[in-house]
């Protein structure tokens, strides 16, 4: 796991000011990685690190030839257009370009002068995927929203025998997957109308949300090769925020016997910036089973996951509707949680997806599943705040939804906090409802 070192001082400030805000996302202790380019130039994307209100051209800062070793290695690799050859690297080049960057935006660095020209605003670019990500799995880690879902549809037994031993997961499908602030069109798929006989072709009247935490991988392993517990973290890059976007009519219909397909590809969302393992080394947090639940079989268990496999990660959902905007109110919170509470941990993911020999490569992406807590309000989707459909959500401005409506803007944000520490946060996922195709 990664070690606290300089980077995470809560004392460093730097010349960017707005990144000294105790508020903001993007202080000098997080420095997260995206690819970007000016808004409607039409230019290359190319790899940018969040600081403050700005982003830092990597690509042009790589021009610049500023660092030597590990730390220019990496830097030539994030200027690319996608991350993956500096996910592919491994740990120590990212850590060492994380401390050259650090370095040369704190106040009194040297760098200050040359690397002023080199900031674009964030409200001035556009971003894309970060990775081109070859293979996309979605996990079902959290055990409250698998009882809340599970209640719904088999509620004298909401949970599956298996679900405590194994990290379920599907294979999803990454040519949908969009960055934030691209339009979702509401899919069409076959549905069962309540009370019928048979299937129609219909626009899905039950579009939801899923609020789950993205996870890059970084380093891959050989085909037949599985990664142990105590180095699977090695193999992962950094966390994101993902929206999986569900249609449950349609899901309903068609997921047994095979579980989820046309009612989960139409769409993914991720957000555009990657928070590296290295930024998160100060917030993580004890993971452990409850007393009288099943302990992980061996290879998904060790000392180590136990004393610090967890993240200590705040969730929130937002929702603003056409007509809250064109009133001028403001988005409103509908739920929040932790994923401190999931069932199971990145690293037991990275080493069951590979315990059979599958091969992860640079880019791949995680899913953690809808990511809900224990308390009524900590719901990570509209399923289980609605009870299914049964129950409004009151809106300000009058309005209620028990799932979403064309001209709906979701909202995913996301930040860690501790004592002694920098707050630094993840921005924003947004996407908004857009109508069937006619």
């Amino acid at each position: 796991m990664a070690a606290l070192d300089a980077t995470h001082d809560p004392a460093l400030r730097s010349w960017v000011s707005s990144a000294n805000d105790p508020g903001g996302d993007f202080p000098i202790q997080n420095l997260p990685l995206a690819v970007f380019r000016r808004a409607g130039s039409g230019a290359a994307f190319r790899g940018g690190v969040a600081i403050g209100d700005q982003v830092l051209d990597l690509g042009a800062l790589e021009a610049l030839r500023p660092f030597a070793g590990l730390a220019a290695q990496a830097l030539a690799a994030a200027a690319r257009p996608t991350l993956n050859e500096l996910m592919g690297q491994g740990a120590a080049p990212r850590a060492s370009l994380r401390g050259a960057l650090s370095e040369a935006l704190r106040t009194g660095s040297a760098h200050e002068a040359r690397l002023r020209a080199l900031l674009v605003p964030q409200s001035a670019v556009e971003y894309a995927v970060p990775a081109e990500v070859g293979d996309y799995t979605d996990f079902y880690a959290s055990i409250h929203h698998a009882t809340a879902v599970g209640r719904l549809f088999r509620p004298d037994n909401p949970l599956l025998p298996n679900y405590k031993w194994v990290p379920i997961a599907y294979h999803g499908r990454a040519s949908s997957l969009r960055v934030s602030g691209c339009g979702i069109q509401r899919p069409v798929g076959q549905v069962l109308p309540a009370g019928g006989a048979h299937p129609e072709l219909a626009a899905t009247r039950r579009l939801d949300y899923e609020l789950e935490v993205g996870i890059y991988i970084g380093c891959g392993n050989a085909l037949g090769h599985p990664v142990p517990l105590a180095q699977a973290e090695e193999h992962v890059f950094g966390l994101c925020l993902l929206n999986d976007w569900s249609a449950r009519d349609v899901q309903s219909w068609e997921y047994q016997p095979l579980g989820p397909f046309l009612a989960k590809n139409f769409a993914t969302s991720v957000s555009p910036w990657v928070v590296t393992l290295e930024a998160l080394a100060p917030y993580r947090t004890p993971w452990a089973r409850p007393p009288a639940e099943p302990a992980p079989l061996a290879y998904l268990d060790d000392a180590e996951t136990r004393r610090a496999g967890g993240f200590d990660l705040e969730l929130e959902v937002w929702l603003d509707t056409a007509r809250m905007r064109a009133g001028g109110l403001g988005p409103q919170r509908l739920s929040h949680a932790n994923f401190r509470d999931s069932w199971w941990t990145v690293s037991q993911m990275v080493t069951h997806h590979t315990v059979n020999g599958c091969n992860l490569r640079p880019g791949d992406l995680f899913g953690s599943g809808t990511q809900s807590g224990p308390g009524a309000e900590e719901g990570g989707s509209l399923l289980e705040l609605s009870g299914g459909g049964k129950r409004g959500i009151a809106l300000a401005g009058g309005e209620s939804r028990s799932f979403l409506e064309d001209g709906d803007r979701v909202i995913f944000r996301a930040w860690c906090e501790r004592p002694g520490f920098a707050r630094i946060g993840f921005g924003e996922l947004a996407g908004t409802v857009l109508p069937a195709a006619a």
